[in-house]
């Protein structure tokens, strides 16, 4: 039977009509190049969707509550978003990050944790990722965002701060979590929980050149003012004041090797 040219051209006409539906689908989709449904989603999180089904449910889940295929090998465990209790924050113990939170956990990632820095997504790609992150919990559509804790100026670094910080350091006990040395075998080290009853360890102050949330003196400050939710880290806010703060600051930093840099060097990284 032979194939008249009419229907040729009718079957050349729906297999680039399915073509370009596929190409719509895609460039409406993630910027993974999975494409996505039309489900409700603003453009921006349905395209971070995509990217956080390529690159991070491994670990968080497809519901985004850290019981991903990889979450038992993990510790600690990955972040639970449903509960949007987040460890790098600008703001104060217990209230939601803000967006430049979540944008530098994902460009640097957590040290000492199975999170990774996605430096290699683009900038507009951490912003999808971000949205996208943001819908499993209902925290971030019902309840207003803090203010950033202030960052005073940092004071220099000198011995007498430094001898002020670890007399601080013993005075209110960091060392019975983080041990006497800083290497995270206090007393209570054993003991310890996340806000899910995993254990979890203090964090070893001598492990290396970066702390869980940055590197620099302002950011290790901002950690000693917010605490990190979701562990026993407390806040030192109303604790300490900020000179006292920087003194522990410029304490701790000692306990750290940094290859070619003083410690006031250190101290000196600027801010983003």
């Amino acid at each position: 039977m032979r194939t008249s040219h009419k229907t040729i051209l009718l079957c050349a006409i729906m297999v680039m009509n399915a073509g370009s539906r596929l190409a719509t689908a895609q460039n409406a989709g993630a910027s993974s190049g999975y494409p996505e449904p039309k489900d409700g989603l603003k453009d921006q999180a349905r395209r971070g969707k995509g990217l956080y089904r390529r690159y991070c449910v491994g670990c968080h889940g497809v519901r985004g509550d850290g019981n991903g295929e990889n979450a038992p090998y993990l510790d600690p465990k990955p972040r639970d978003f449903t509960l949007a209790t987040f460890k790098c924050r600008s703001t104060p113990t217990g209230s939601l990050p803000l967006d430049s939170d979540l944008y530098g956990t994902i460009s640097r990632g957590i040290h000492g944790s199975g999170m990774p820095s996605w430096n290699p997504l683009t900038h507009e790609q951490r912003l999808e990722l971000i949205a996208y992150v943001k819908t499993f919990s209902p925290r971030f559509r019902e309840e207003k965002l803090a203010a950033p804790l202030p960052v005073p100026p940092e004071p220099p670094a000198s011995a007498e701060s430094v001898k002020r910080g670890a007399a601080i350091f013993q005075d209110t006990n960091c060392w019975s979590c983080h041990g006497k040395d800083g290497r995270g075998n206090g007393p209570s080290a054993l003991t310890l929980t996340d806000s899910k009853g995993y254990p979890i360890r203090p964090y070893d102050l001598t492990s290396g050149t970066r702390f869980k949330c940055g590197s620099s003196g302002w950011e290790l400050f901002r950690v000693l003012m917010t605490g990190l939710d979701g562990t026993p880290m407390p806040s030192f806010k109303d604790a300490l004041k900020p000179d006292q703060l920087w003194d522990l600051v410029h304490y701790i930093q000692t306990l750290r090797a940094v290859p070619g840099k003083e410690t006031s060097q250190v101290n000196a990284e600027p801010r983003p």
